[in-house]
């Protein structure tokens, strides 16, 4: 069966607004924290995968390694994390989330938790859980797309929840 393009189309934008708008309105919830998107992905990041270089860090963020030597500087300056050598390669350096950046993760997924709860309070469990399989096939279907790139996008997929 032959797709509109025109709803295809509609669909990523739907897709990208969603997202944009959530975006948003999480970065509102957490301002009363003090801590900007940028951070709370750094933070998000590390709680998964703590002890990440700097550089596999700026790929998952899509940063520049000056951006994310500037941003790092300021999360070090701040307390939440702590850069150190890696033990194999001199070059490489390392991020771990300091316990003050651990309890922040904690805080963060209490508001993000509580934002969640209201943005899909109108939405059925069930069809919630077929959006979320749609979305997972989206998902498969353009990582296949991308090949060999797919390892390096494969891991973006975050979970403030938990």
């Amino acid at each position: 069966m032959a797709r509109d393009l025109n709803s295809s189309l509609r669909f990523g934008f739907l897709i990208h607004d969603v997202s944009r708008l959530r975006r948003v309105v999480v970065d509102r919830s957490l301002k009363p924290l003090g801590i900007t998107r940028s951070q709370w992905w750094v933070l998000a990041f590390l709680s998964r995968r703590d002890g990440m270089t700097q550089t596999a860090l700026a790929a998952d963020l899509d940063l520049t390694k000056v951006a994310i030597g500037g941003l790092l500087d300021r999360m070090e300056g701040a307390g939440f994390i702590e850069r150190r050598a890696d033990r194999n390669d001199g070059r490489a350096r390392r991020v771990y989330l300091t316990r003050a950046g651990a309890k922040m993760v904690n805080t963060i997924r209490e508001h993000v938790e509580a934002v969640e709860l209201e943005i899909l309070s109108r939405v059925p469990e069930e069809q919630l859980n077929q959006a979320a399989d749609t979305l997972r096939t989206l998902k498969d279907t353009l990582l296949e797309m991308l090949g060999s790139e797919a390892e390096e996008a494969e891991g973006t997929e975050l979970d403030l929840m938990g």
